[in-house]
């Protein structure tokens, strides 16, 4: 995650489009509606057009329900575009909103990514005899850290520390500092390996949505629990 998306950073790649699209299926009468932003959050989300971002969101959310976070995706291309549709459509309706701010500061939960090495390592860990659980960013705006995370429960974990610089309205640069792969009893330090950016094209009061520098998506939510080493 960013040892999501953000792991294994490339080349660069263009910004999202800015021009809204079309929903590829009929909305529902009664779309799901964002609840209020706390106060501390406006600022983030002044931007944001209401209507369509309820829209859209609600639109990718279903999309990606019964995608078994992105594995499913691989082997379908239209699924693919649909989703990369609304992702594109949530990202106009957010255009202008800064998104590098404390709220960006959570453990948010992947949902969905097309991050190819992030989704061999969910679809393979029972090859190892265990199974990936949680796949995690943990950020802190205020000290300059991520965290990109993949848990084994009961008690196993990956995870990789970064710096990050915010970059407003949307990107975050970061640069890979170590990594650790830990057992219950054990643990092995790994070399750094990398650094890139991504963008929050979208952020609200429940999810997240992110392109980076190779062109990935990713999709995540505040997860209910705080992650901590």
């Amino acid at each position: 995650m960013a040892t999501s998306t953000l792991l294994f950073p490339t080349t660069p790649s263009s910004s999202l489009s800015s021009t809204p699209h079309s929903p590829p299926f009929p909305i529902s009468a009664n779309p799901r509606r964002l609840r209020q932003a706390p106060s501390s959050a406006a600022a983030a989300f002044r931007f944001l057009r209401p209507r369509e971002a309820v829209r859209a969101k609600s639109d990718l959310l279903s999309l990606i329900s019964d995608q078994e976070r992105g594995l499913r995706t691989q082997r379908d291309p239209s699924k693919r575009a649909e989703i990369v549709v609304a992702i594109e459509a949530l990202a106009a309706a957010a255009k202008g909103s800064v998104t590098t701010g404390p709220p960006l500061s959570a453990t948010w939960r992947m949902l969905w990514t097309t991050e190819k090495e992030q989704l061999f390592i969910i679809k393979n860990a029972p090859f190892f005899g265990t199974e990936a659980g949680d796949v995690l960013q943990v950020i802190d705006v205020e000290k300059g850290t991520l965290n990109n995370v993949i848990t084994f429960p009961p008690s196993g974990v990956f995870f990789v520390r970064s710096s990050i610089e915010a970059e407003p309205p949307q990107r975050i640069n970061f640069k890979f500092t170590s990594a650790v792969l830990r057992g219950s009893n054990w643990e092995i330090p790994l070399p750094p390996f990398g650094k890139g950016w991504f963008e929050s094209v979208y952020l609200d009061e429940d999810i997240r949505v992110v392109k980076d520098i190779r062109g990935d998506y990713l999709v995540v939510d505040r997860a209910p629990y705080s992650w901590k080493e």
